[in-house]
């Protein structure tokens, strides 16, 4: 008797990961495709969508390889990609440009002033949309399209996200879930769910709106050339889909009130389920993964790309070796404090401007207190949004860890003590591409996350490190204001010698 399993894959910043799951929630293979985002200039942070489309096929294939080796018919497929990101296509959804990618990119600055401006101010947009205008909205990211490449703009009829984008290639479908539309300020009402037409009309240009629909809902099946291609079933159902951090929630079963998802990856996001919608000017408001759930979200620009730049700068052979001497470095970093502001910062400062900083150095320190005061400044990083989330009204009772970052203990550790807050570590830490499976297998299938991903271990703060975290905070916080002029200057500096 074969045994039935659904594939989910996620595009993410730094790779692709797919994942071939049986209807019971065990992982039966795994596939990965690691790829950089191209950076043309200071500010810039874009991705080309054939990447998107090509890795995707090699991961199916290789899922469904390993599928047919073990007797497995795949029944279900789930998407998810990073967001939100703005591809724009022409009439037969061919794309005309790169896709520029979520609040990492900061180029759209003066048209955020400018939107902002003619719409009536952010408290009028976070009002009609949940968030203000900020280097993660779409709609000013379409300005600055309109602006600055008019000759491709003017071409533009089709909206993608990387997972509407899979679903497009799949299945001809064009659409979008209400999750990732709720994050194209200002395009979107997330109480009526539904686009706001009247402000759409004055940023989209000729492009059609992709129709609504909930992540978890089946947006078509495999079409011919698609199951030429990937080598997936014909007819089988793709589901739409939602932004990745979104989907790892989905993965670690983080949507009840109270709920906080915390993504160790490339970025670190903050996810916060509450029971109505929240507004705040330093965070994000959107709808949930689910029909009648609202979150207050918020994204630190980096997190693990700053591990990653250090293990290239000092030419680490593995991640194990540089938290070893992380480890061995001790809490404090033996004195050096750093703002991980290396590609501005989302939330909650909101300052795309901003810049990293290492304090406190002197000949004396090493790779390792490096390293440990990367993993540090994120975690601080981490207090400050919540401290922004609980300040918006937002509740926190549960938090749960997620991401590749979970792997081994000492980061989620640091969070923890830097916090003073407890974390699940489920049993699965996949992800993004596990939520998806999750997701697919839901659309054809009752399935249940809990008995698909049970609590493995709490990782619980260490009471005697609070007063020493404590004024490490209170330093960090008073870093930034005291250099951020200098930091701004800086940025213009950057901006102007990358200039042709």
């Amino acid at each position: 008797m074969s045994v039935a399993a659904v594939i989910g894959v996620d595009i993410g910043t730094s790779s692709s990961k797919g994942v071939l799951v049986d209807l019971e929630g065990t992982v039966r293979a795994q596939a990965t495709r690691a790829h950089d985002p191209s950076r043309p200039r200071p500010g810039y942070v874009e991705m080309d969508a054939a990447l998107w489309w090509s890795e995707f096929v090699a991961i199916s294939r290789e899922l469904v390889t390993a599928a047919a080796a073990d007797g497995i018919d795949i029944v279900a497929v789930g998407v998810s990609g990073m967001g939100p990101c703005v591809l724009i296509a022409d009439a037969t959804g061919t794309p005309l440009r790169p896709a520029i990618l979520y609040g990492v990119d900061s180029r759209s600055v003066s048209q955020i002033e400018s939107l902002s401006r003619d719409l009536g101010g952010d408290a009028i947009i976070r009002e009609r949309t949940g968030s203000a205008l900020s280097t993660q909205s779409v709609g000013p990211k379409l300005a600055w399209l309109a602006e600055n490449e008019p000759h491709l703009f003017t071409e533009a009829r089709h909206l993608f996200m990387p997972s509407s984008w899979l679903v497009w290639k799949l299945t001809g479908e064009y659409l979008l879930d209400h999750h990732s539309a709720s994050q194209c300020t200002p395009l979107y009402d997330p109480v009526s769910h539904a686009w706001n037409e009247d402000w759409a009309a004055s940023i989209i240009g000729e492009i059609e709106l992709p129709r609504l629909c909930w992540p978890g809902d089946i947006a078509g099946q495999i079409n011919r050339n698609a199951a030429t291609v990937t080598g997936l079933p014909l007819g089988i159902p793709v589901i739409a889909g939602t932004i990745d951090a979104w989907t790892e929630a989905v993965s670690v079963g983080a949507q009840n009130a109270g709920d906080l998802m915390l993504m160790y990856g490339t970025t670190m996001f903050l996810i916060n389920t509450v029971p109505e919608p929240l507004t705040s000017a330093g965070l994000w408001g959107t709808v949930g993964a689910f029909p009648h759930t609202y979150n207050l979200a918020g994204g630190m620009a980096t997190s693990g790309a700053i591990t990653g730049w250090l293990k290239e700068l000092f030419n680490a052979a593995d991640y194990p070796e540089l938290l070893a001497r992380a480890a061995a470095s001790g809490p404090g970093a033996r004195g050096l404090l750093m703002l991980p502001y290396f590609a501005g910062e989302r939330t909650p400062i909101d300052d795309p401007h901003a810049r990293g900083i290492i304090a406190g150095l002197t000949v004396e320190h090493t790779a390792g207190d490096l390293y440990r005061a990367a993993l540090e400044a994120t975690a601080l990083g981490v207090r400050h949004n919540i401290e922004a989330i609980r300040a918006a009204g937002g509740v926190i009772e549960r938090i749960v860890a997620v991401g590749g970052g979970t792997q081994g203990s000492l980061w989620t550790q640091i969070v923890s003590d830097v916090t003073g807050l407890p974390q699940i570590i489920p049993t699965t830490t996949i992800g993004a591409s596990f939520g998806a499976a999750f997701l697919a297998a839901s659309a054809v299938t009752a399935a249940d996350i809990d008995l698909w991903n049970p609590p493995a271990e709490i990782r619980q703060p260490d009471a005697s490190l609070a007063a020493d975290y404590d004024e490490l905070y209170a330093l960090y916080r008073s870093l930034y204001p005291a250099t951020s002029q200098i930091s701004h200057a800086l940025a213009a500096r950057q901006e102007r010698l990358s200039r042709p």
